[in-house]
């Protein structure tokens, strides 16, 4: 795959180490001791999908935090942390066949999942017949975590897309809107957001649905399914999608007469690739806004960031904020691959069972996006919590910024 075909100029550097991660990982895991066996982090994602840029920012998070916890002194007395990646090119097949590879790998102590929650949800039958750990860093559908297994194998720092829905319908209230059309994938991700909708509304009687409309992946017009909307009476579009569907809604949209153009709230899937290049101008040309849980603009926890621009600008020449891809993808794997790196050191062992344990025990972790006092605990595998979600919009050069009421 040609490097142009996939990412901006602000990234390559991005891809060009993770080539070179891909193909070399023994010699750049930036060993502790160059003498000890290195301790196996697996990521399984779509990286064979073309448009999708949150792959990258995971991947920049990992071995951000991988650089910084080698040149600490690693793991378990000196031992580097490496990553090994597979592509599961959104196929949930895929993702199950690696998840299965991946447990055969020895020293392999955790994969980290990719966006695709329906990859993800097909994955937890695996993922607990092999007693492999899963750490979630992007998916939200809220029924990869209440799986209903025990032990569970699973932990998430991510939102939930109950945490997203409620956020996103929450504005819509703030804006006066009281009636809204529901635009969802045909994939468990949209029927998780649309459980997460229906439970919002019993607890929310000013607010109506008028249309639920679906649509399948791949989808290459949405005009149709507007056209409903717009018909049905409703105030504003609810909007679950990832970036290829979402920027074609987009420009559909804007095509319109602007007094036929609704307010759209999106979920976060549109921000999982470059959004703002996909759609152009149509993206100015509508009320468009979309749920986040980390913005790097916000410039909290400054000693956190400059350690963070520290060790990425030296790997991926990422100094600023504008320089981060899919920046919630980046954070949350960043402070994921740190908690791990706690948890291997607390259990003492690259056995997975002791370090799922040790993940429910670890405390008081000075992370990027926040201090967790208790990321996780037997009875909480979230680590992050509904109030660190908010909303905010794209700036014509891919930013995205909080919308500050």
């Amino acid at each position: 795959m040609a490097i142009s075909q996939k990412l901006d100029r602000r990234i390559v550097p991005a891809l060009f180490i993770a080539l070179l991660t891909m193909l070399f990982s023994p010699f750049l895991s930036l060993a502790a001791d160059e003498g000890k066996k290195s301790v196996i982090i697996g990521f399984d994602a779509e990286q064979g999908n073309l448009t999708s840029t949150s792959d990258d920012a995971i991947r920049i998070g990992i071995l951000t935090a991988i650089h910084e916890i080698n040149k600490a002194g690693g793991v378990l007395d000196g031992r580097p942390l490496e990553l090994v990646v597979k592509d599961n090119r959104s196929v949930p097949a895929r993702g199950i066949k690696n998840i299965g590879e991946f447990a055969e790998i020895p020293d392999l102590v955790a994969v980290m999942s990719g966006k695709f929650s329906p990859v993800v949800l097909d994955e937890i039958p695996v993922v607990h017949e092999k007693k492999i750990i899963l750490l979630d860093p992007w998916a939200a559908a809220d029924s990869i975590i209440e799986n209903g297994q025990s032990p569970n194998y699973i932990f998430r720092l991510s939102l939930t897309d109950s945490w997203a829905i409620a956020a996103m319908l929450d504005y819509a209230v703030s804006k006066g809107a009281r009636k809204l059309t529901v635009l969802l994938p045909t994939t468990g991700w949209g029927r998780s957001s649309e459980k997460a909708i229906k439970t919002h509304l019993l607890t929310h009687p000013e607010l109506s649905i008028t249309t639920t409309l679906w649509y399948m992946w791949g989808s290459k017009f949405l005009s149709d399914k507007y056209e409903v909307a717009r018909k049905s009476g409703a105030d504003v579009v609810i909007l679950v999608a990832n970036e290829s569907e979402g920027s074609i809604f987009v420009q559909e949209m804007a095509a319109l007469p602007q007094d036929q153009r609704l307010p759209v709230i999106s979920h976060w899937g549109v921000a999982g690739g470059d959004f703002a290049k996909m759609t152009g101008d149509s993206l100015n040309q509508i009320d468009f806004s979309v749920v986040q849980s980390y913005s790097f603009f916000d410039n909290r926890r400054e000693h956190k960031l400059k350690q963070f621009y520290q060790t990425a600008g030296q790997l991926f020449n990422i100094n600023k904020a504008g320089d981060v891809i899919s920046p919630v993808g980046v954070a949350h794997a960043y402070d994921l691959t740190h908690i791990l790196a706690l948890a291997i050191n607390q259990a003492g062992s690259t056995d997975r069972s002791l370090i799922r344990d040790a993940l429910e025990q670890v405390q008081n972790y000075e992370g990027l996006i926040k201090n967790y006092p208790r990321p996780f605990t037997p009875e909480r595998h979230e680590a992050l919590e509904a109030g660190d979600v908010f909303m905010c919009r794209f700036q014509n050069n891919g930013d995205i910024l909080r919308i500050k009421e």
